[in-house]
């Protein structure tokens, strides 16, 4: 089931040892978002082309594409269910499609009055849901054996960011609002929020391997805050710059200020990486309160990240995220998925200072 012709188009070019790859065939405008399956080193690719691709990635990094389907508008988020059997996709046409790898049959699963701007699964002890948050201000979960949503909650204003860590779930909407659930009662807010950040919620992403539950927000304005859910450990909460450079090259004004595009917790580690519309990476430890890693700048913005199930391939997109408008949509804008082998000293916790 390869897509887009002969095997041949997906054979990658030997990599060097440290040098990241360039997956073959990507989609033809630009990524919105990545996801890796739990069961395997298959990644969904979704894009404002339409289209949600899927990738298997091979041991050493080398790619295949093994299937393909569409919406009826651009796709802004995909998932996969526990299995890794099955991917979910929500879009522009205010639909959820689901894709089954097995058959390669796709069904629409949700619905809402605007675009649907984030899927994500929630696996809970009674089964696996699926959660939609869209621009119609609501969020819907979705038992996918029946046709109606189990549960209709409304938010303060549009969905722009969501993320779950059993059992909490964290939305990012217009006008700055942080809603936090937890998902054994998750028709009601268990607190809401004004975000920590002065500017625009770009994303919300929740901690991973951590003892005290909490999340990442990342806005428009080059900046991160880490804050954790209960008051009990609010003393721990911090925010950082970051995506910004200097006007000139000896200014150290750091005056250039980019969006934080996406945020991804290592599933092992609880480290993070940071990606933004400057073309960098970071990864960092938020226990340790450092960097632990920084990529070389690429020619465009980051527009998402993703980790496998075990931490070990950092996926990245190339894309015009829209930050400067219809102006900077220039031709020849890059537009690669891009993977890189993550080493242990890039990824792992650091001693917390004395």
């Amino acid at each position: 089931m390869s897509f887009f012709g002969t095997a041949t188009a997906s054979a990658t070019p030997a990599a060097t040892a440290d040098k990241d790859i360039e997956v073959p065939e990507p989609p033809t405008d630009s990524i919105s978002s990545l996801s890796f399956s739990s069961a395997a080193d298959y990644l969904a690719v979704g894009s404002w082309d339409n289209n949600v691709r899927l990738y298997e990635v091979g041991a050493g990094g080398q790619t295949q594409g093994k299937a393909m389907y569409a919406h009826q508008g651009p796709v802004l988020s995909v998932c996969w269910n526990k299995d890794g059997n099955k991917v979910i996709s929500g879009g522009a046409d205010n639909a959820a499609r689901m894709f089954d790898i097995t058959n390669g049959q796709t069904t629409q699963v949700a619905q809402h009055d605007a675009p649907i701007k984030v899927v994500k699964w929630i696996e809970t002890p009674q089964g696996g849901i699926l959660a939609t948050g869209s621009w119609d201000k609501t969020i819907k979960y979705w038992d996918l054996r029946t046709a109606n949503p189990i549960a209709t909650v409304q938010l303060p204003e549009r969905c722009y960011s969501m993320d779950v860590q059993y059992p909490l779930l964290v939305v990012g909407t217009a006008e700055r609002h942080i809603q936090i659930y937890n998902l054994t009662n998750p028709n009601t807010a268990y607190k809401t929020i004004t975000s920590p950040l002065k500017w625009q919620t770009r994303v919300v992403s929740c901690f991973t391997n951590s003892t005290n539950s909490g999340f990442a927000v990342g806005s428009i304005e080059g900046r991160v805050a880490i804050q954790y859910v209960e008051d009990k450990d609010s003393s721990n909460n911090f925010s950082f710059k970051c995506h910004r450079r200097d006007q000139t090259p000896n200014a150290k004004d750091q005056s250039l200020v980019y969006a934080v595009n996406d945020i991804s917790f290592h599933p092992v580690h609880g480290t993070f990486s940071t990606c933004g519309s400057d073309g960098t990476i970071h990864f960092w430890d938020k226990d340790a309160r450092t960097r632990l890693k920084t990529f070389d700048a690429v020619p465009g913005p980051i527009s998402a990240t993703t980790f496998n199930r075990n931490g070990t391939i950092f996926a990245y997109a190339v894309s015009y995220d829209w930050s400067k408008g219809h102006s900077g949509m220039t031709p020849g804008h890059p537009n690669k998925l891009m993977l890189h082998a993550c080493k242990d000293e890039e990824v792992k916790r650091r001693p917390k200072k004395a």
